[in-house]
């Protein structure tokens, strides 16, 4: 395909379910999917935000002469039984064609804090709540002939080490670590499940993306949605040299979705790692590493109590 790698082709009569699709990347992402046909399940934590999302769906693809099919499933990642109830909802359909695991904190807390369930808040909303809803799902992931995940990484995994040792940072929090710890965590499973999928001959794929550095002050303005203010817009439109709106970061999560070269196991990313066309990359070494993911996999089974049966 010449052009933009993003661009999406047709999807009518798939089924893709985006967590925290009620803003930012995986917002844009819904929308592109939506437009292409696909039915959207958008699960999202707080319902109201939700709805406001999925009426700008509607109406962004209904301009477009695209009557968008686009529902709403609560589902709160930092929560477990949240996951089990979200997954219940969602395990019994005939088949859920793509997963886009988006959902997670952005901005981590000062000091350290845990889910409902006792697990670093960090590490328990980006990564764990995702590794539990896909265990639950993975009965409905196995009979869907070519379903992909797709996981939402961060250059941030580049920044920090990954101490194996303390993945609930009980020893050594601090922001800026359970946030890059926490996407290692992210792409390690990502890449593992890959692994697991073809060493067990399932018709399924896992991709891992990261959106380069997108921010909400370059993103364009959807009303309930993305409403920066003008002092937000102003600071980030300084950082244009090296920043993109958040519907920008949205096409490598598309291009590793649907993009026909996006087989299992890849990874993409802006072509300038902060910005730009979609392209393939290689990952931090520590993400690609199969020891690494074996001791995370235990650990993640651990924390939430669930056997991850590939």
């Amino acid at each position: 395909m010449s052009g933009d790698r993003s661009a999406v082709n047709d999807l009518a009569g798939r089924t893709a379910v985006v967590t925290g699709a009620n803003k930012g990347i995986g917002f844009f992402t819904s929308a592109a999917l939506a437009g292409a046909g696909a039915q959207v399940v958008l699960a999202c934590r707080d319902v109201e935000r939700t709805d406001a999302a999925a009426r700008a769906i509607r109406a962004r693809c209904a301009r477009d002469g695209v009557r968008a099919s686009v529902e709403v499933l609560q589902l709160d990642t930092s929560s477990l039984d949240s996951v089990a109830a979200a997954a219940k909802a969602l395990v019994d359909r005939e088949r859920i064609d793509l997963v886009v695991a988006n959902a997670g904190v952005v901005h981590p807390p000062e000091t350290r804090e845990t889910t409902v369930d006792g697990n670093e808040l960090v590490l328990g909303t980006n990564f764990l709540g995702h590794f539990a809803l896909l265990a639950r799902l993975m009965p409905t992931l196995r009979r869907s002939c070519g379903a992909r995940l797709v996981s939402l990484g961060s250059m941030a995994t580049r920044l920090s080490s990954f101490l194996l040792d303390d993945l609930q940072l009980e020893r050594n929090y601090a922001p800026w670590r359970a946030y890059a710890q926490s996407k290692i965590a992210v792409e390690s499973f990502g890449f593992e499940l890959d692994r697991r999928m073809r060493a067990a001959e399932l018709d399924a794929t896992s991709v891992v993306a990261h959106p380069g550095y997108s921010i909400s002050g370059r993103t364009p303005r959807v009303p309930g949605v993305n409403e920066p203010s003008r002092m937000t817009v102003f600071a980030d439109s300084l950082q244009a040299p090296f920043t993109q709106g958040k519907d920008r970061g949205a096409r490598s999560v598309l291009a590793a979705a649907t993009h026909p070269d996006a087989v299992g196991g890849s990874y993409w990313g802006p072509r300038w790692r902060v910005k730009g066309a979609p392209v393939k990359q290689d990952p931090a070494w520590v993400c690609a590493d199969p020891a690494v993911a074996k001791r995370l996999w235990e650990f993640a089974e651990q924390a939430t109590g669930l056997r991850f049966e590939v």
